[in-house]
């Protein structure tokens, strides 16, 4: 079954480079980005992982937590990421799961649900290019599915996750291509009259259904 948005996130026990997690333990009262990659020692996962190891000190200022995901078992992560910071400039400083056997591939529904163990090939795991976005109720934020050939602009999932976290804590919205810091939309659920008391610094009426206001601090 697919994951939606506003599902709870799926519960595992597995083993990572960094020891064995319940994965809903290990999120305790933070934010989580789960991302998934076809295989290791492949091209663009290589990049990938180096550059999220780089924004992981952004990811801490957000109360977020980050774990890859590779259908490989661990031993190989910890080799393959000697040569992500060999070509790459920045060593994994988060877990990487290790799922030989499907497992949160499967529960996440990233893979085909008839798909086996064994050897098999990135372009086999093609699928397992995925990101999910967690909050502290463990409920899924948002989602996002990648063709293999493409590498993930890991800075828009920071921008995102700064959406998600803001809408989460105050009733509004956020424009297209909508950066911290900008102004952001006062959703039509809230009253004019509502908006007056909530912003009595004003806000701007473009239309009735489109207002915009200064960014809640």
């Amino acid at each position: 079954m697919a994951i939606r948005i506003g599902d709870e996130a799926p519960d595992f026990t597995v083993e990572t480079t960094e020891g064995k997690i319940r994965f809903h333990d290990w999120i305790g009262d933070k934010w989580a980005i789960l991302f998934s990659h076809p295989k290791d020692f492949t091209p663009v996962c290589t990049t990938e992982l180096g550059y999220m190891a780089g924004l992981k000190p952004e990811f801490d200022k957000r109360n977020t937590k980050v774990i890859g995901l590779s259908v490989d078992p661990v031993t190989d992560h910890k080799s393959w990421s000697k040569d992500i910071q060999e070509t790459q400039g920045h060593a994994v400083n988060y877990p990487i799961i290790g799922d030989a056997d499907l497992t949160v591939a499967k529960l996440y529904d990233m893979i085909h649900p008839n798909a086996v163990p064994g050897k098999r090939t990135a372009v086999d795991n093609a699928t397992v290019r995925a990101v999910f976005v967690i909050g502290p109720d463990k409920k899924v934020k948002a989602t996002l599915a990648y063709p293999m050939s493409t590498g993930r602009n890991f800075d828009e999932v920071l921008r995102l996750l700064d959406s998600c976290q803001l809408t989460a804590r105050h009733t509004v919205a956020t424009p297209v291509n909508w950066k911290p810091g900008q102004d952001v939309i006062i959703p039509t659920s809230v009253s004019d009259e509502d908006a007056k008391k909530k912003y009595p610094q004003g806000y701007k009426t473009l239309k009735p259904y489109l207002r915009t206001v200064a960014q809640p601090k």
